[in-house]
């Protein structure tokens, strides 16, 4: 399925050439991004822990460069960043609500260490630009609305998502550090939460889209379980916006400020779940669990930075990219089952 509805937003002068590290680069962001760059750089690196050639890069193996090992290791970071112009650092530990509520620790641990490990060997390496993929997790459970990144290291991030939120602040932190006493040039994106083809439906870890899509096609109930009371919000980001963002941010930002990447549209979860129903067309009626977390009560992007220093705008709606992340699991995910 050809999910690139929007052609890439790209300052081709700016990659012509140009060594690009993607970690994360396996992943469902990371992709995409890939996708996205390749016909502009030089070569796209993409370190990976995984056997073989990645799911998502198989149509891609003959013009990326796949480098194998865990990036907490700093001698697999070295040789990843050796030669690299810029290094995009989307690799993370994350998965929904659940999950992370019960793995702090280790969400904290393993996101800074392998962070850490790949800020050093960019310093040692002499890479010319780092961009950190943050997260809207940094924010408080009570910020102002729309959210604007000034309330980034204000109170504790939401208790629910409190060790990604803190692992984020911390990489933001580094970031910023490393670019100040070191004199690198550092970029750093806040997306908010990302949808659409190559999302993770694994019930254990998945977001709130791919797990309500899950559930919609699954046969053996006709109810369409919704944690909460659907009224809580967020600012969902389709991924081909999601990456043109990071791509904006990377090749403009003059300093290591964070600055929101999201869409200035909010949409409750209840809303989100009868789309997802409509689209899937299985007429499913929903039920909303209170006994289930709901995670941050509201969110909306503040994009006032986004578009007045980037000049850029997110191009596709919550409608158009809900479509399309229902036809890939029907067509992708159920299909190959």
């Amino acid at each position: 399925m050809d999910s690139f509805i929007t052609p890439p937003i790209v300052d081709p002068a700016f990659w012509r050439g140009k060594r690009v590290v993607v970690t994360g680069g396996s992943g469902f962001i990371g992709s995409h991004l890939v996708e996205r760059l390749l016909p502009f750089c030089g070569k796209i690196v993409v370190p990976t822990r995984q056997v073989g050639i990645p799911r998502h890069l198989k149509h891609l193996a003959n013009d990326v460069e796949l480098v194998h090992g865990d990036l907490k290791d700093a001698r697999v970071a070295e040789a990843v960043c050796a030669r690299a112009d810029v290094m995009m650092c989307l690799a993370a530990v994350v998965g929904g609500i659940e999950y992370n509520n019960a793995h702090h620790a280790s969400i904290l641990r393993d996101n800074l260490a392998a962070f850490i490990s790949c800020m050093e060997a960019a310093r040692k390496q002499g890479v010319g630009r780092v961009l950190v993929c943050s997260s809207a997790c940094v924010y408080p459970r009570h910020c102002q609305l729309p959210t604007p990144e000034s309330d980034g290291f204000v109170d504790r991030p939401e208790p629910t998502n409190e060790g990604y939120g803190w692992a984020k602040r911390m990489e933001e932190f580094l970031g910023d550090a490393y670019a100040k006493e070191y004199g690198m040039s550092v970029a750093v994106a806040r997306p908010y939460n990302a949808y659409g083809p190559r999302d993770d439906f694994d019930p254990k870890t998945s977001h709130v889209i791919p797990a309500l899509i899950r559930k919609a096609f699954a046969a053996d109930t006709n109810q369409l379980a919704v944690w909460g009371s659907g009224k809580q919000s967020r600012s969902f980001l389709y991924v081909t916006d999601f990456v043109d963002g990071l791509i904006r941010v990377c090749e403009r930002a003059t300093d290591a400020q964070p600055t929101n990447v999201g869409a200035d549209e909010e949409t409750t979860i209840g809303d989100v779940a009868r789309l997802v129903v409509e689209y899937s067309g299985t007429g499913k009626t929903l039920e909303f669990d209170i006994t289930k977390p709901e995670g941050q009560p509201r969110r909306h992007c503040d994009t006032t930075r986004l578009e007045s220093l980037f000049d850029f705008r997110t191009r596709v709606k919550l409608r158009d990219g809900l479509r399309l992340a229902v036809q890939y699991y029907r067509e992708e995910v159920l299909a190959c089952a």
